[in-house]
């Protein structure tokens, strides 16, 4: 029985035992954070360089990048160190670091995609006060509250969850560290206190989640009654790259937190956990270039002007 206070490292989980197997998941991760850094490279610099994307959507589509950045940045490198070197220890503060930075980044993605959907919201079904409601100060005011609220709500629970007294060993069940994992190591009449302080949480995500289903099914609604086919999927499009990514980090996220126990497995785990934390930032740069023509044609043009240069 070991003590919090006594533990100077946590055990991460690892994906092989085979060395082949380790430098194979070390090229493979690092192909994909390439990706990811370069996509979502790509994307805050076209939207912060083409006049033409200085817009509600595209400003909310920065922060979501930068969110990316930082998640995918959060869980790969360290990963991929321990492949390399052949080692599951993480220190005890890059643990709660690591802990702190995944739940704000993907806290505050959360509460910036439930603003993105009020913006489709008065995008489609209130058009002619666009400009009002979503003004430059509004659109900064509501992009620093989904940062602000991420913040504060992961100052909560990492405070919480790293002054448990841990009883049950160092072995985290995960390729990284993560709030239901330490949880796991903690006494068992002491972490029905987090539990308490996610409740709180899982309200929060609730409303926020009601708040983008009742978003989309009022915008269905002003699209179904557009006049023109050709109109119909001109506003559908504007909205198929947000529902697109909502729904992949939504069902991934619900998965891997609301799974029945009786199919939990630490390689199903594993899995799962790559899906919701890696496959997001990695897919959704690609999930907002593929069907908007505005960003493609900015992408371009910054492609063009570098490959000029060289």
């Amino acid at each position: 029985m070991s003590n919090s206070s006594s533990i100077s490292e946590f055990l991460l989980l690892a994906f092989a035992n085979i060395r082949e197997l380790q430098l194979l998941h070390f090229w493979l991760f690092l192909g994909i954070y390439l990706a990811a850094l370069l996509a979502n490279g790509l994307i805050i610099t076209a939207v912060a360089c083409d006049h033409r994307l200085h817009t509600p959507m595209y400003f909310f589509l920065l922060n979501l990048s930068l969110l990316d950045l930082g998640t995918i940045s959060t869980t790969v490198p360290k990963s991929m160190a321990n492949s390399l070197w052949d080692t599951r220890a993480i220190s005890y503060p890059g643990c709660a670091a690591q802990v702190f930075l995944l739940f704000f980044l993907i806290s505050a993605e959360y509460f910036l995609l439930t603003v993105m959907a009020y913006d489709r919201y008065v995008a489609i079904c209130k058009p002619l006060h666009y400009g009002t409601l979503l003004g430059s100060r509004a659109c900064v005011h509501m992009a620093a509250a989904a940062w602000g609220s991420g913040f504060l709500n992961t100052v909560l629970h990492t405070a919480n969850t790293f002054s448990l007294p841990l009883c049950q060993g160092n072995a985290v069940d995960q390729f990284f560290c993560e709030i239901p994992q330490i949880l796991k190591l903690s006494c068992s009449d002491a972490y029905l206190r987090e539990v308490g302080v996610l409740v709180v949480s899982a309200c929060l995500v609730f409303g926020c989640f009601v708040f983008i289903v009742l978003s989309y099914g009022q915008i269905f609604r002003a699209v179904l009654r557009i006049p023109s086919e050709q109109g119909r999927h001109k506003a559908f499009s504007t909205c198929l790259p947000h529902l697109a990514v909502v729904v992949l980090f939504v069902s991934t996220g619900l998965f891997a937190y609301l799974k029945p126990p009786s199919i939990s497995s630490p390689s199903l785990d594993l899995v799962v956990a790559v899906l919701y934390s890696v496959v997001p930032p990695a897919m959704n740069p690609l999930i907002y270039s593929m069907r908007n023509h505005e960003m493609k044609d900015a992408l371009t043009k910054l492609m063009t002007g570098y490959f000029q240069k060289q």
